[in-house]
């Protein structure tokens, strides 16, 4: 009976020290007791925090030399694995736990079940990885789709330009320019369509003579004598090599335009260059020519009293062997105004004309009239300011 009675004992002992520990709630086993691996969703839940926090603590120490979109990408894939774990924290019945701890235990549990979980997260960043890799792929694609179009559509934009330029060339009742030159018409359209402007001008090649014709000499103006008159002189080569000049040709112009005198002077001396390029002088031209001292008091007398105009008159009076007074030169080389707009010291009259007047002289072989024509037609551009300006110095 005595051996009953103490197992009944034992018994009542062993139930009174399991409610004990029922009523203090499960307190830690101590230092020493190992920690078991988390098996509720609560310890799972508090696995992941503690993870967290260690992770940021690393990404705050090891991410300070990437950039800010890295970081950006990693709190992203963070958020989204976290996300992931909350959808596994779940009851068997499909409610959602609540993911803070309440109880030491699961701190404990939870530092100690770390290597349980990293594995898990490397698989999940494998696997990012591997979708990163995926979405690489399809942009290459996408980049060598949009590449293959860009060439279509070059190749088409080619084509679309090659048959604007093939379309039907200009027909006649389409050029109805009257007072372009042909030259710009050129540089605008087209060769065909200056062919059409040269053709109604009567123009078949060459300058459009007429249309410089226009701009130089006044229609209907006096062909008389003016108070000023524009003078040129073609030469021609002289000596062993041709390097002296003698004069060849004599023009002068009146104030419109108008060629008032055009006489061809027999050479002093033997012709060695004709310089036929640039002053257009033939033999035939100048041995039925007028005798130089003839044309050298004609011209003398056109020129008293008058106003003297050209271009680097200084070389055709000397060729004259004549004088004028400076103050009755309208020399257009020399002038100031008109080196300061072409930007040039010593401007040709050929510059000047392109920039001043919008017409080309001397393309080819020079003309006296039409030179003595140009150096009137920018003196009568200016001759307003030009004469004031000398009344000033006087």
């Amino acid at each position: 009976a005595e051996p009953a009675a103490l197992g009944e004992g034992k018994r009542k002992k062993r139930k009174r020290r399991k409610k004990g520990e029922k009523a203090s709630g499960g307190e830690a086993q101590g230092p020493a007791a190992p920690a078991a691996p988390p098996r509720s969703p609560q310890e799972f839940s508090s696995n992941w925090k503690a993870l967290q926090e260690l992770l940021k603590q690393k990404a705050n120490d090891s991410d300070k030399s990437l950039s800010t979109c890295q970081t950006v990408t990693k709190k992203k894939q963070l958020l989204k694995a976290g996300k992931s774990r909350e959808v596994a924290a779940l009851n068997g019945n499909g409610n959602v736990v609540n993911s803070k701890s309440t109880n030491e235990t699961d701190s404990g549990s939870a530092k100690d079940s770390l290597p349980l979980v990293k594995p898990k997260l490397k698989g999940v960043t494998t696997d990012k990885k591997l979708n990163g890799t995926k979405s690489k792929g399809k942009d290459c694609k996408e980049k060598k789709k949009s590449g293959i179009l860009k060439e279509k559509s070059d190749i088409k934009h080619k084509r679309r330009k090659a048959e604007e330029h093939t379309e039907q060339q200009p027909t006649e009742p389409e050029i109805w320019f009257d007072d372009v030159d042909p030259k710009d018409i050129e540089a605008a359209i087209g060769p065909e369509a200056a062919k059409i402007a040269r053709r109604n001008l009567g123009l078949e090649t060459g300058q459009s003579k007429q249309s410089v014709e226009q701009v130089l000499v006044k229609e209907k103006a006096s062909e008389g004598l003016t108070r000023a008159v524009a003078m040129d002189c073609e030469m021609v080569g002289v000596g062993p090599k041709g390097e002296d000049s003698i004069v060849a040709r004599v023009s002068i112009v009146n104030q419109f335009g108008k060629c008032v005198y055009d006489k061809y002077v027999k050479p002093t001396e033997e012709v060695t260059d004709y310089r036929t390029a640039v002053s257009g002088i033939r033999p035939e031209n100048i041995n039925t020519g007028e005798a130089f001292k003839t044309v050298q008091k004609e011209v003398a007398d056109i020129l008293k009293g008058r106003i003297l105009v050209g271009h680097a008159l200084r070389n055709d009076l000397k060729v004259l062997f004549l004088d004028h007074p400076k103050k009755k030169i309208r020399d257009t080389q020399r002038y100031k105004p008109f080196k300061q707009r072409v930007k040039h010291s010593r401007p040709s009259l050929k510059l000047l004309c392109e920039k001043l007047l919008n017409i080309q002289v001397q393309t080819s072989e020079h003309c006296s009239i039409q030179d003595a024509q140009a150096a009137m037609r920018l003196y009568t551009l200016e001759k307003k300011k030009w004469e004031a300006a000398i009344k000033n110095k006087s």
